[in-house]
């Protein structure tokens, strides 16, 4: 399938970003660099599966990858999280009938038609009567007659097969379990030792959850939040507050809530996310037919461009790149369709239909009069000198109609910027005086083709220079024939 065209590889003419997952369809280097080259610009490592040696393979052949192109590649570590799941069965398996009576217990021997073991002693005492219970994905779902220390009576509103270890799902109650479990932290370290750049939070219902995980990463990476359940819906600004980005996971959202009520919340969720300035992600079932169909649904090709008009900063492959039949032409499609959104003379307004008016900083005015001047004078591009990314940031919440060339002395910054809604990242020395950033923005604008002769940049940087949240200058300048012969720095 062809490639996405662009005057150099890695800008990909257009400002959403591809995250992919990786698994057994795409953990090749070969599959790997195809994905890349198809328009990825971050791999999501999913700890829920696969064992960490092969973890340490796929983040090595990324790092390796990235060595070849010269361009920084975010890799997100998904942690598992705290999953709910009922025990065995006689034989593997029963049915539940419709309407008729279930009950969870403590009693760890095999379940039948009748009962089952849920061995989470926590949720005992906790439910009360009229709440839910969902089982596989919300595929049976159970109401609560009563409960009690020991066991917990339900009635089945939908019943249906149900087999061994299958998930739970408790969307009425608060579970007081901890958004990270043993499994979880031993992934973590794992990923951290590996240099992730992204640690995404699963099941997470309180900020709390994010001190804990935070304190535990010890200042390596970024926090995505991952929003899956209505208690994290309830407290989303505390969470947003304290993440450095946030996940729409709609897998799990999508089961505790009714279908009606999640895409107005995904937008609610983009939305505050924006305004805060955080990077947001929409995630799960994208283009879920394409995990053995060549080409998606209509309905998921609107799915991706809605998301792309409601400006989130990234779109997210699961199944599809992991385990598909289709993995490199599903990345393909995405990017077509981001592209097609993005051209769409309507998108600008529409992205910005949000209104994120600047704090009273001098950083936040700055950021604004970008956009401004991006609207007002013919500019190809925002030069954005930074070294924790905070003031790309500022500006991609504006959302400018050109793209962001961000020149950071941190590969770190770099390759976290990889899932900004228009940041191009590149990892460079770093400045020291205003002639010599104008004159890298300038170098860094020609080798990257965000400008030739005659094109107005935007400078956005602070001085003195390598001052963190210091952002206090901004300059339009002109690249003249003079830069096409100094290509170095």
């Amino acid at each position: 399938m062809a490639q996405p065209s662009s005057k150099k590889l890695g800008l990909r003419g257009r400002k959403v970003k591809i995250l992919a997952t990786v698994g057994p369809a795409s953990s090749s280097p070969e599959m790997l660099e195809r994905l890349f080259r198809a328009g990825v610009d971050a791999f999501r490592v999913n700890m829920s599966h696969g064992e960490h040696a092969t973890h340490a393979e796929t983040i090595r052949a990324i790092r390796e990858m990235e060595k070849r192109y010269g361009r920084p590649i975010a890799i997100l570590a998904d942690l598992q999280g705290p999953k709910l799941r009922v025990g065995t069965f006689k034989g593997g398996k029963a049915t539940i009938r419709h309407s008729g009576h279930f009950t969870l217990d403590r009693n760890p021997e095999p379940g039948d038609e009748t009962r089952v073991e849920l061995p989470h002693p926590e949720l005992f005492g906790l439910l009360e009567k009229g709440q839910r219970l969902l089982i596989n994905d919300g595929k049976i779902r159970l109401r609560v007659l009563r409960a009690n220390d020991q066991e917990i009576l339900c009635s089945a509103e939908v019943g249906g097969v149900i087999s061994d270890r299958k998930g739970v799902n408790v969307p009425d109650a608060e579970v007081p379990i901890p958004a990270l479990t043993d499994k979880d932290r031993r992934d973590l370290a794992f990923a951290v030792a590996q240099g992730a750049d992204w640690i995404a939070l699963s099941f997470v219902q309180r900020p709390e959850d994010i001190a804990e995980a935070r304190k535990l990463m010890g200042g390596h990476g970024s926090l995505c939040a991952k929003i899956e359940k209505p208690m994290a819906v309830r407290r989303l600004d505390g969470i947003i507050e304290l993440a450095d980005g946030i996940m729409v996971a709609r897998g799990d959202l999508g089961v505790e809530l009714e279908p009606q009520e999640v895409p107005p919340l995904q937008k609610q969720i983009v939305n505050k996310a924006r305004t805060a300035g955080k990077p947001v992600i929409v995630a799960t079932q994208m283009l879920e037919s394409m995990i053995e169909s060549p080409a998606p649904t209509r309905a998921e090709v609107s799915d991706v461009a809605n998301a792309v008009y409601d400006g989130a900063d990234a779109v997210m492959l699961s199944a599809e790149t992991a385990a598909g039949d289709w993995p490199e032409e599903a990345v393909t499609i995405m990017h077509r369709i981001a592209q097609q959104v993005e051209g769409d003379e309507a998108y600008l307004a529409r992205v910005r239909f949000l209104d994120t008016p600047p704090e009273h900083t001098t950083a936040d005015a700055l950021s604004h009069a970008c956009m401004t001047i991006a609207d007002t004078v013919r500019i190809s591009a925002i030069t954005v000198f930074t070294g924790s990314g905070s003031t790309a940031r500022r500006v991609a919440r504006e959302r400018p109609s050109v793209p962001m060339l961000v020149l950071t002395p941190s590969v770190k910054t770099a390759r976290r910027l990889a899932l900004l809604w228009g940041a191009h990242a590149v990892a460079t020395k770093d400045i020291g005086s205003f002639e010599e950033m104008i004159a890298k923005g300038k170098r860094m604008a020609l080798r990257h083709g965000f400008g030739e002769a005659g094109s107005k940049l935007i400078a956005l940087a602070g001085v003195p220079f390598g001052t963190p949240g210091a952002t206090n200058l901004l300059h339009v300048v002109t690249v003249t024939g003079d830069e096409l012969n100094t290509h170095k720095g």
